[in-house]
């Protein structure tokens, strides 16, 4: 027989309260430059949006991710190429990054590709809860070095290494995996909306 709990038992307080944790993270979020100063969310936003529309000509979107950040660096590509007709990059193909990790090292699965492949004024998404995976950092600085510009979204420690190296930084103060995925799929979504905005 299943057990029943309280509403009071959920996380969070139940689903109100959940939600308004959500609520209250998504409108505290805080954009950073890329020499770490803080700007206005929204200019931010559309900063990054116009990266992105630059890579209609002839550039492309790349993006990166662990685990749930894998899983919205997918859902994010195929809806800006489908929608937003820009052309976008993933490096998770089963065969090249099992390749690369046992021959090279995982912290060395994004960094490789991203060398070989993005040109200047480019743009890389990388996407991190924590902001420390050392494979999402060797991406960014690989893009860096080939001239791209760097979006990142990151979560946990104010102070976490992801969070500085981005030309637009979006941080969600929160520990929890599940309200930074959930913050960062939000994000995301505005982002994307924003791209296609109009469109139809």
């Amino acid at each position: 027989m299943m057990h029943e709990r309280n509403i009071g038992d959920a996380p969070h307080g139940g689903w109100k309260g959940h939600a308004s944790v959500i609520a209250d993270l998504l409108a505290n979020c805080r954009a950073t430059d890329e020499n770490g100063a803080a700007v206005d969310i929204d200019a931010a936003l559309c900063g990054w949006r116009d990266a992105a529309f630059q890579c209609r000509e002839g550039g492309e979107i790349v993006f990166v991710g662990n685990g749930a950040s894998a899983s919205m660096a997918s859902h994010c590509a195929a809806d800006i190429m489908k929608n937003a007709s820009i052309c976008t990059r993933l490096f998770t193909d089963v065969s090249m990054i099992t390749a690369m990790g046992n021959d090279e090292g995982y912290e060395n699965v994004f960094m490789m590709p991203i060398r070989l492949c993005m040109k200047r004024h480019d743009l890389l998404v990388a996407i991190s809860s924590s902001g420390r995976s050392p494979n999402i950092l060797k991406a960014v600085e690989a893009a860096r070095d080939r001239g791209a510009l760097v979006a990142t979204l990151s979560a946990f420690d104010e102070d976490n290494p992801l969070r500085g190296l981005g030309n637009w930084n979006f941080f969600v103060a929160t520990h929890s995996y599940g309200l930074a995925e959930s913050c960062h799929a939000a994000i995301l979504h505005y982002w994307m909306d924003m791209l296609t905005a109009g469109k139809n």
